[in-house]
């Protein structure tokens, strides 16, 4: 029995180009010193996870020319060493070497043909660590549908677990072209949409094939109807090129408690205060009008859990993000988080950070409830390392909404706050490497791990060249934040 792609699926599919290939990335950095394995090891290591997400083993078949939503099938002849490459810095690689080099890759189409994903090791960087970068399409990480990336599953709780968990896999044979169609046909007279669909994808309408069969939207209520409104005009949108630059930010978990015990509100309201912050700085910088008034809208689809809101100025709760309580264990507390999807305008053009978190708090707040029933059911079975697979769901949605409804995409994920490991080797960082959306030059991740926040911005390269500056507006924008405490 075929599995057909999701309508969903089957138009991030097809949508992408060479400008905007529709994949995602994760950048994990280690500890070498503690790795006891080679490159074969680390082979073998990846392909025993593989059955935990059969995804990753399946190619994309088409139908009748891409009239006929295409089908999942094992990829016959499956190759580890192909998805699994070995690559290296000059050593001592630094950072810059490694922004530049994730900025090629995710630049990169993914091949097709074949399964949907690669994987990186990137050795020699200085202090003797490596780095492993992961990219996976986006109609391959369906957590509505049960498919998780593989950042998922990969990384362990103990450096002593460094054994696969492989089940003896054998392809099935793949259908005949004929055996498909058929199928397809008869699949349509008893689901007379699918025909809808495909007349969509016959006249390239792919934009609202994926308006119609996105479940977000109907379950996203009021918040999808307040996006019918345009967003202000900005730099931020423009026309992509096919080239990507990349860079990286990192700072203490502990400065964002602070701010969000003396002001109350979220560590989410505080990172995006923080970047309201940067992104007036960088306006600035460029010459831009910067008026009091002067906006930029992100969407902002992040995990949340139930209770974590507070009113700005109210003492701590005690939850997840509070002082009671400050573990995201890999298993059951995953199971308390929902998606939510909000569109804030943040105030660039306010010089006080205070107030600039007073009215992002206040703007978060407000947005409506429905939202957080978002795929609550897939997250409540999530177990593994979860933010890789949340950030690709924040981006399915955002891919999903009509773009000149926002600037920018800023997607948040808690990560565990205790040591992970790959391999025997301690993960040092973990850096989303988010997709842009058409005609937006800028997209930022965030992933809380082990006492940090850690930011990963991507941005086109034309559209972009100052991007290198971006770190240290972030962290100009933290102490900004820290000396009004």
């Amino acid at each position: 029995m075929v599995t057909r792609l999701s309508g969903q699926d089957a138009a991030f599919f097809y949508v992408e180009d060479s400008a905007t290939p529709a994949h995602l990335g994760s950048l994990a950095i280690f500890d070498a010193a503690g790795s006891r394995i080679g490159y074969d090891g680390l082979l073998a290591l990846i392909e025993g996870r593989l059955s935990q997400v059969p995804r990753y083993r399946q190619r994309v078949k088409e139908i009748a020319g891409g009239l006929i939503r295409p089908v999942w099938v094992d990829d016959e002849d499956f190759d580890i060493t192909y998805h699994v490459r070995r690559s290296a810095l000059p050593s001592p690689g630094t950072q810059e070497q490694l922004n530049e080099l994730v900025a090629r890759l995710i630049s990169r189409p993914l091949d097709r043909n074949r399964p949907l994903w690669e994987l990186y090791v990137i050795e020699g960087l200085e202090g003797d660590r490596f780095a492993m970068f992961t990219k996976s399409h986006q109609a391959i990480v369906d957590a509505f549908g049960g498919a998780f990336d593989i950042g998922h599953v990969l990384l362990d709780t103990s450096p002593d677990e460094v054994e696969g968990h492989d089940e003896l896999w054998m392809p099935s044979p793949e259908p005949g072209a004929l055996a498909l169609v058929i199928n397809a046909l008869s699949g349509m007279v008893s689901r007379p949409t699918d025909g809808i669909e495909l007349v969509r994808y016959a006249v390239g309408d792919v934009a609202s094939s994926i308006s119609k069969v996105s479940k977000t939207v109907t379950e996203l209520g009021s918040i999808a109807r307040g996006l019918t409104a345009s967003a202000p005009s900005s730099v931020l949108n423009a026309e992509l090129s096919h080239s990507r630059r990349y860079v990286m930010a990192s700072s203490d978990l502990q400065d964002y408690k602070r701010v969000r015990a003396r002001y109350g509100g979220t560590i989410n309201d505080a990172a995006l205060s923080v970047l309201s912050g940067a992104l007036r700085n960088w306006l600035i910088s460029r010459g831009e009008a910067v008026s009091g008034s002067t906006m930029v809208r992100a969407l902002v689809p992040m995990s949340v859990f139930p209770g974590d809101r507070q009113k700005p100025g109210a003492p701590p709760s005690v939850g997840v993000e509070g002082s009671g309580q400050d573990q995201y264990p890999l298993g059951p507390l995953y199971g308390g988080t929902t998606l939510d999807l909000a569109l804030v305008d943040l105030p660039v053009g306010e010089q006080n950070p205070v107030v600039r978190l007073s009215q992002i708090a206040y703007s978060m707040s407000s947005q409506p409830s429905s939202s957080r029933a978002v795929a609550a059911r897939n997250l409540t079975r999530m177990s593994g390392f979860a933010p890789p697979t949340m950030h690709a769901m924040g981006a399915r949605l955002a891919s999903s909404m009509s773009r000149r409804a926002f600037n920018l995409v800023i997607t948040n994920a808690p990560g565990p706050q205790m040591p992970l490991y790959f391999a025997g080797a301690k993960m040092l960082e973990i850096h989303p490497v988010p997709p842009l959306v058409r005609n937006q030059a800028l997209s930022i991740g965030l992933t809380s791990y082990d006492g940090r926040i850690f930011y990963g911005i991507n941005a086109d390269r034309e559209a972009m060249s100052d991007l290198a500056m971006f770190p240290e507006l972030i962290r100009e924008s933290i102490e900004d934040l820290l000396e009004t405490l």
